[in-house]
Parts: structure tokens; sequence; C-alpha cells
């Protein structure tokens, strides 16, 4: 059994497996697109522990970039009958990370500044002022995506994501990739991102909480960007023993936070989102045959 991976995008969704990555996508004509790209073997001392991690989060976010790009111009593009601008794609990516570095680093640090001058208890001490300034990224965290999941074609990618969850579920416990079969899943995963986000910012609240409390502002957010790969690899491990040992009651426990947000990033698929789902698997399985 392959550890498969996936993605919501935009109508449609992408599965990656060791050899290889797909993306299916429904276009505005009802077929389904499909995208598939090989990956390189990496060097062994990149999959040494905390290290694949960084270097998991930067080839994610690398082929979630490519999965959206080709996503978008499949949804979109033969609707509109244009090509879409790659500048404009390079530009909403450079804006979606400096209003990321705004919305969960800088506000929360200078949210939990501003509350240190009402209460000496969390500017005198460093793990209160990183416990503050961790609850506040979760709580703007949480509002974030309670508002994007207003947005009508958010909600779709959440279906998506779904979907995704459903399908996989169904091929870890050996089903036949039928609707049927795939429906009574969970849309809910314990190796999602969005477990993942959350496990990050808990796991920053401990390693934030090194940091000198005597240090300027400037140093305090600086040091908090600096040390996102550490934190990314170190949540990263949490994750895969998570699950591994998702029948353990103890971890069980830990990993029901992460399992409830994932209601708010998560909705119930249709037929037809299922079989776009189910397509981006079948094609990264037959990669992973083809190369095995």
């Amino acid at each position: 059994m392959k550890n498969i991976g996936g993605q919501a995008v935009i109508e449609g969704v992408m599965m990656k497996g060791r050899k290889g990555w797909t993306v299916a996508v429904r276009g505005p004509k009802g077929d389904i697109h499909v995208k598939r790209e090989g990956l390189a073997k990496l060097p062994k001392f990149l999959m040494l522990p905390v290290i694949r991690g960084v270097i998991a989060l930067f080839h994610a976010l690398f082929i979630g970039i490519k999965a959206i790009e080709f996503s978008a111009s499949k949804a979109y593009e033969e609707e509109e009958g244009k090509n879409l601008n790659p500048f404009a794609i390079g530009f909403t990516i450079g804006l979606s990370v400096i209003l990321g570095v705004f919305l969960f680093i800088l506000l929360p640090l200078y949210s939990t500044k501003l509350l240190g001058l009402l209460f000496v208890s969390i500017s005198e001490s460093s793990f209160m002022f990183n416990l503050i300034d961790g609850f506040i990224r979760i709580f703007f965290f949480l509002i974030y995506i309670i508002l994007i999941g207003l947005w009508k074609e958010m909600r779709r990618i959440f279906e998506y994501h779904g979907a995704e969850h459903k399908v996989i579920h169904a091929y870890e416990n050996g089903k036949e990739l039928t609707i049927n079969n795939i429906k009574i899943h969970s849309p809910l995963h314990p190796r999602c991102g969005t477990s993942f986000l959350l496990i990050v910012m808990v796991t920053s609240i401990l390693i934030f909480s090194f940091i000198p409390n005597e240090w300027s502002f400037i140093y305090k957010f600086l040091s908090r960007i600096i040390l996102i790969p550490l934190i990314a690899g170190l949540s990263f491990e949490f994750l895969k023993l998570s699950a591994k040992m998702k029948t353990n009651k103890i971890m069980h426990m830990l990993i029901k936070p992460g399992l409830l947000l994932q209601k708010l990033t998560t909705r119930e698929p249709d037929d037809a989102q299922i079989e776009v789902a189910v397509r981006a698997l079948e094609e990264v399985l037959a990669m992973e045959r083809k190369n095995a």
C-alpha cells in the first residue's frame, strides 16, 4: 500500500506519491483534464528526520503552486477563452505570502506586545508572552478559515478537499474505488495539511519560548521567520507519528483538535467531485506501478 497525499485545487484534486504527482480537474464542459509529472529521487541525507519535513514543506508548496496554476487554466481558460497571465499568478502568490506573514506572524506579535503594556505578567515572562502570541495566532487563523469559507468558490474547494480525503481513506482501507465505497468514509484525515498547520502553531509556541524576552520587537519578528523551517520539520515528524499511531488513545486525543479544525476546511462532496478525486488517485497509482 503506497503512502499517498493530496490537495484540493480549483475544480479538482492533486494526488502525490513517491514517484510522481497528478492533478485532475473538471473543465467547464464536464470533461476531466489530467496533468502528470514525475519526481526525482532525493539524496538520503535529505530524508533524515526533521530535515525531510522541511523538504516536504517546500516540495508541497512548489507542487501545490503548479497544480493550482494548471487547475485554474483548465477550470477558467476554456470558459473565458484566454490564457492566464503568469505575472498575475506570480503577483498573487507573492501577495499571499506577504499577507500570511502579516496576519499570522507580525500582527499576533504586535498585538501581544500591546497586551504586554497592559499586563506585566505577559511582558515579563517569555513563556506567557509566546503563549498569548500563539493563542492570538490560532484565533486569527480560525477567523481567516471561517471567513474564506463564506466564499462560494472556496466552499467548492473545501468539497474537493473532502473528496480527496474520502478517496484516500477508501484506498488505505483496501476498498474498491467505487462511489458507494468512498461515500461512507469520513472527509477528515489525520495527515491533512489543516492539521499540520495547527501542529505548526502549537509547536511554534514551544520553540518561540526559548527566544530571550529581552530581545527587541524586530529581533523577535525576524527569529520567527528564521525558525519556520525547524518548526515545520518538527511538526512534520509529529504528523507522521500521529498517522501511524491513530488508534492509540493518547495520540487520538492529541490529534482530535486537528480533526475538528478540518470540519471548517472540508465539506461533503458530490459524486462528480469524488469521480475527479478517484481519477487523480488512479493516475498517480499508475505512475507508481510504472516506475516501481
